[in-house]
């Protein structure tokens, strides 16, 4: 007699709400595999088309207001996630747009990666949008992701170095979200160690408690790191919505993109920086062939 097979198997569900990023390597299409590869079920709600490739972003067209209203509305209504992660929203409007759904849909977890600008310097949202963000979704953030450029552009000045991240994020974290991780990836190249910085508020007793962690890995010398803040914010969710804590998610995360990008290094795609392998545990026997073995390092 066989055995019955089971009725329901639950997974981790991961919502990107993102821009489509036509070479594969960042956006939407770097979050679902990133989600896929670490065990979750993915879904996506495009807010923008970007025509992109290795060489840099030459078009930007953002979808229509209802149209990306009627997306998160058709995922949540009845998928539901456990876990919201945001990447690009190219206008202040689309912010709004995003922040009134969720809060309609009393999502809890929301994991914001402020993308405001392309690696080859092109606008993704800019200074309107980068207000709208604080305005409207910093308060319902569980985690927001800024990178050395994001956080100088939320905060007005320069964010250079670790000596800067701990006043940094004291004050990021003073415009409404629950955790800020300053992203160290654009350090000085002198800088052989990256420092990625994590502040946290909990209630403890009927107070507030600030608590910080630092993470520090050494740099990957590759130039395959498109889509590295997407990939990171995306694999945070995935382990968020997996049950982990948020210091065991961040820091799990951290080791699966190190792993990505070591594995990465040996990608020959497009004709300027590519991608992470993201899904490098699949293909043991191409790494193999590089003298690489496998990595399991998350």
């Amino acid at each position: 007699m066989k055995a019955a097979l089971p009725t329901s198997v639950k997974i981790p569900k991961v919502l990107t709400i993102a821009g489509s990023d036509s070479g594969g390597g960042a956006g939407l299409q770097a979050d679902l595999k990133v989600i896929s590869a670490l065990g979750g079920f993915g879904m996506s709600v495009i807010t923008a088309i970007t025509a992109q490739n290795t060489l840099g972003v030459t078009r930007v067209q953002d979808v229509d207001l209802d149209v990306v209203e009627a997306q998160i509305d058709a995922v949540l209504d009845d998928i539901g996630a456990d876990v919201v992660k945001i990447g690009m929203l190219a206008s202040p409007e689309t912010v709004a747009t995003v922040a009134s759904c969720l809060r309609r849909h009393g999502v809890e977890q929301i994991i914001l990666d402020p993308v405001l600008r392309a690696t080859s310097g092109v606008s993704l949202g800019g200074d309107d949008t980068a207000q709208a963000m604080i305005e409207h979704l910093f308060p319902v953030a569980s985690l927001i992701t800024p990178n050395l450029d994001e956080a100088s552009l939320l905060l007005g000045y320069k964010v250079s170095g670790p000596e800067d991240f701990r006043q940094a994020a004291h004050e990021l974290l003073d415009m409404g979200p629950q955790a800020v991780l300053i992203k160290g990836g654009h350090l000085d190249p002198k800088h052989t160690q990256l420092v990625d910085y994590l502040m946290w508020r909990t209630i403890e007793g009927g107070l507030e408690v600030v608590q910080s962690k630092e993470f520090k890995h050494y740099r990957v010398p590759t130039e395959n790191t498109h889509g590295t803040g997407c990939s990171l914010a995306s694999a945070i969710a995935t382990y968020l919505a997996d049950g982990h804590d948020l210091g065991h998610a961040v820091a799990k995360a951290i080791s699966y993109v190190e792993a990505a990008l070591e594995a990465g290094r040996f990608l020959s795609i497009g004709q300027g920086p590519g991608p992470l392998w993201h899904m490098f545990e699949f293909y043991p026997t191409a790494l193999a062939k590089e003298g690489r073995g496998g990595f399991s390092s998350f």
